[in-house]
């Protein structure tokens, strides 16, 4: 993947944190994850790897942002629903809601990204670079290594990150796996 600079989100509420943008990261590595409350996948695999993630590494080195991306079952997936899962999982990293421009359709944000359904993964480099992005689950030492690296680098290192297998998803089309 040639590393391309991330698009700003557009999203309308936060959880567990104030408003930030791509730009408030710099310096940092963010970990972006897209994610539906109601997706097996997520619940299973994508917010406990989040949340592992917002644990073992410095708040001063990565910014762990989750985005409710909701594409399907818009009536239960709502801000109130969502408040309410994020408490009763414990989740404390900051988690946004994405902005709608087709009700029906994919998200904003999820759509400036190229993301193809939930869980989906980026990580921005310091640069404010996206470095990778997967859908479905990124082993957990291989995403460790991948952000070590991110970590480690300097504003002038732009090496590519290789690419992840996937699995435990739900893609927009509604299929999961």
């Amino acid at each position: 993947m040639t590393p391309q600079t991330a698009p700003q989100w557009q999203l309308t509420r936060w959880f567990n944190g104030k408003p930030t943008t791509v730009e408030d990261h710099r310096g940092k590595v963010i970990v972006l994850g897209a994610f539906q409350m109601l997706c097996p996948g997520c619940v299973s695999h994508g917010l406990p790897q989040l949340q592992r993630v917002r644990e073992t590494f410095s708040e001063q080195d990565v910014a762990v942002i989750g985005l409710h991306t909701v594409f399907e079952h818009h009536a239960a997936m709502t801000p109130v629903s969502l408040e309410a899962f994020l408490m009763e999982y414990r989740y404390t990293f900051p988690v946004a809601v994405d902005a709608h421009d087709d009700p029906l359709g994919a998200s904003v944000t999820m759509k400036r990204y190229g993301l193809r359904g939930t869980p989906s993964l980026v990580l921005i480099d310091r640069g404010g670079l996206v470095r990778h992005s997967s859908f479905g689950r990124d082993p957990d030492l291989q995403l460790g290594a991948l952000l070590a690296q991110l970590v480690g680098e300097t504003a002038g290192d732009m090496r590519t990150v290789p690419k992840a297998e996937h699995v435990g998803m739900c893609s927009v089309d509604g299929e999961c796996s």
